[in-house]
Formats: C-alpha cells, sequence, structure tokens
C-alpha cells in the first residue's frame, strides 16, 4: 500500500485486525526485517502497520532534508490516512529515535512505547564524527560502505556461521537503499536531540527490550531505558545481537505479545 505523506508515497504493509501496532524499522534496513513479528500478531489479534521510512525499501526519499521530526511527521501523517487516533509504537534502534521523537511531539497518538534494541542518548562527538565519515563515503560514491560497516554490528558474534542466510538477507536491504536515504538517515541520527532528559514525563505503560550480544545497543542503553521510563517492563532476548527479532523470533516475539497481552484492548 501507498500513503501520500509530505508530497512522497510512504510504502506500508498492513495486515490483521484489532488494536494497531505500528513497527519502525532500524537503519539501514526496511519494512521487511518485521517478517517474523507480523503473523504472531496478527494471529494474536493485533491489526499491524509496517512502514518503509522515507528513502529505504520501496518509499521515496523526497526532496527535503531529512530530519527525525519529519520521520515522525511522516508517520503522524500515514496514521491519519489509515483513520488510527492511537497506535502501540515499536521502534527497533533508529527506529526507536523516531518513536521518541513521537513520544515528545505527538504524545496522544502513542497509546504504548515499545523500545526495542535502542537508546535514549544523542550521538557524542566521536558518534557525529562517524556518521559524518559514512556520509561523505555515501556522497563520493561509495554507497556499501554503510552496509559494510553495519554487518559486523547487526548480528551476535555466532550468528554469520550458524545462519548465514541471515547475514545474506540484511545485506541486501542494505544494499539496496538508494544514497539519499542513506544521507538522509545518517544526518538524522547525527542531528536528533539527546532524550535522556525526558524519559522521566513518557507516562506511558512500556515495553524495553535488549539483546544479550547487542554490539550496536549495548545493553546498558536498553537497562537505562528502562531505569529512567516511570512504567516500563524490560525484557532481555537471550544468545542474540541487534537483530534480535530475526536472530531469535520466538523469544522476541514472546516479549511483545507477554507484554501486549497484559495491556486493556482498545
Amino acid at each position: 500500500m501507498q500513503s501520500s505523506s509530505n508530497f512522497i508515497d510512504l510504502v506500508f504493509d498492513d495486515a490483521g485486525q484489532g488494536s494497531p501496532v505500528l513497527l519502525i524499522h532500524g537503519f539501514p534496513l526496511c519494512r521487511a526485517m518485521w517478517r517474523p513479528q507480523i503473523e504472531p500478531l496478527t494471529a494474536a489479534g493485533y491489526r499491524v502497520i509496517t512502514p518503509d521510512l522515507r528513502g529505504f525499501g520501496g518509499s521515496p526519499a523526497g526532496t527535503i532534508p531529512i530530519t527525525m521530526d519529519l520521520y515522525a511527521d511522516d508517520l503522524v501523517n500515514l496514521l491519519d490516512r489509515l483513520d488510527i487516533d492511537r497506535a502501540i509504537v515499536g521502534g527497533m534502534s533508529m527506529g526507536g529515535y523516531v518513536l521518541l521523537n513521537l513520544l515528545e511531539r505527538f504524545p496522544e497518538r502513542v497509546a504504548h512505547p515499545l523500545f526495542l534494541v535502542t537508546r535514549a542518548a544523542g550521538d557524542d562527538e566521536p558518534g557525529r564524527a562517524k556518521r559524518n565519515a559514512m556520509i561523505q563515503a555515501v556522497a563520493d560514491g561509495n554507497p556499501l560502505k554503510v552496509a559494510e560497516t553495519f554487518e559486523s554490528v547487526l548480528f551476535a558474534p555466532r550468528t554469520p556461521f550458524n545462519r548465514p542466510e541471515l547475514v545474506t538477507e540484511a545485506k541486501g536491504w542494505m544494499a539496496a537503499t538508494v544514497p539519499a536515504g542513506l544521507i538522509g538517515g545518517l544526518q538524522a541520527m547525527r542531528d536528533r536531540r539527546d532524550s535522556l532528559g525526558q524519559l522521566a514525563g513518557f507516562g506511558q505503560k512500556a515495553l524495553v527490550v535488549g539483546a544479550e550480544h547487542d554490539l550496536a545497543v549495548p545493553i546498558e542503553h536498553s537497562r537505562l531505558l528502562h531505569r529512567e521510563l516511570p512504567d516500563s517492563r524490560f525484557c532481555l532476548v537471550s544468545d542474540a545481537g541487534h537483530m534480535a527479532n530475526l536472530e531469535r523470533p520466538d523469544a522476541f516475539n514472546r516479549c511483545l505479545l507477554d507484554f501486549l497481552h497484559d495491556l486493556p484492548r482498545s
């Protein structure tokens, strides 16, 4: 499906019926990463919406500078077109940064946040320098530099040996991302606000999922989110890395479903 949003068409999948769950993919990935979650969630009675953020998957990048505000605006416009007032919103990694933006600017649209292998802190100076180096590499005609960099941190150390097909699949998603999407995402992450000071004001019951062997977002960031949020549940996916939802889908889905089961149905 496509939804007109800020003069672009966001591509998204919409499956199932029931309370809406919006899942936001990470960088530099796409909505296909949520494949292992859609059937279990729809079978449990949820409507699952998985968009491609602008510049990723099938969604064009548009022509205006990409920011976290813009990503969040796109998703609010998508919810409006689908006549959804409030949704349970999950964000993985960069998707979690978009979720934080939604909570800061549109808290009434988020029924319950799901923080999935993500962090609240902004980039420090070394982190921004790394983003700038990758932006320059893409601008210089080497977009595969991004895939090469992220490939090394997306999975637990044993996954490339035990399940190489997952690595190959993720590399394909990254390699297919257009340069404008890569640059826009890197700039948006580099320039995002630090949200640590805002966490205490997010009153919705929240879920925080961390992964034991996450090399991209070490587990202490997930534990910090859990400590600072006023009403959260923490769930650890053992023997998994940053792509925990692909590496250990049964355990990851159990984290989601156990949390969702305890929420009142709207």
